[in-house]
């Protein structure tokens, strides 16, 4: 799930790569979305970058690649108009369209459990037992078993990761470096962080200046799951 400001700047790299077939520079971003540093630009990029839309290539200037567009915005993507939304007028019997279009959605919704809280900044247990189920949108998801936990604490905010967020993760005791991962510390301690190998040890890097890294004997972190995706309500 893309919030207002990435999906407006994924549609404006899509469309100047297709006009151009060149990414567009950081301040040219920052002009397009009306922000004043380049710094919300780069939050913006790394949050795309880590729910798998985009790519940062290494050695290359304005190295960036659009590796998949959301299946649900995938039509607005494709649209010739460069920015806006459009709203969509349907003719005839507007409340059987509208039932019609509530039960394929919850036809393609799929529902992850649960389990329990994860920190993103003071220590807290280990991974609870499912507690509640949530329905997440099927272009979310790829392959594997996923699983979701709510998030407390700030360490990670410049990651896009807030206090109160739901983030979905996918089980796996595999991660590369840079990943944000679901970290089993010592079999008492879960906690939600960036992973970094350093010759034999592994960091856990924080997304917050206010934290330090941690760094941990091999022996003493289990992956749990890497993040592929975040809910948030307001």
């Amino acid at each position: 799930m893309l919030t207002a400001k990435q999906y407006e700047l994924l549609l404006f790299i899509h469309q100047r790569m297709k006009e151009t077939g060149i990414p567009p520079s950081y301040d040219e971003m920052k002009e397009a979305l009306g922000l004043r540093s380049k710094s919300g630009i780069h939050r913006l990029i790394t949050a795309l970058e880590e729910r798998g839309f985009i790519r940062r290539l290494p050695h290359r200037a304005r190295a960036l690649e659009i590796i998949r567009l959301p299946e649900a915005m995938t039509p607005r993507i494709a649209s010739p108009r460069p920015m806006g939304f459009t709203p969509t007028v349907i003719e005839g019997d507007g409340g059987a369209q509208e039932k019609k279009s509530s039960a394929l959605a919850e036809m393609k919704a799929q529902v992850i459990p649960v389990m329990g809280r994860i920190a993103a900044g003071v220590p807290i247990s280990a991974i609870q037992d499912h507690t509640h189920d949530v329905t997440v949108p099927p272009e979310m998801l790829g392959p594997g078993e996923h699983f979701a936990l709510e998030v407390r604490g700030d360490s990670m905010i410049e990651a896009g990761i807030l206090d109160g967020d739901t983030v979905i993760i996918r089980r796996t005791d595999v991660a590369h470096n840079g990943d944000i991962v679901v970290a089993l510390i010592d079999n008492e301690e879960a906690t939600l962080k960036r992973l970094r190998r350093k010759g034999g040890s592994i960091a856990l890097e924080a997304a917050n200046p206010a934290y330090e890294t941690r760094i941990f004997g091999p022996d003493r972190v289990k992956i749990q799951g890497r993040l592929v995706g975040l809910l948030r309500r307001y």
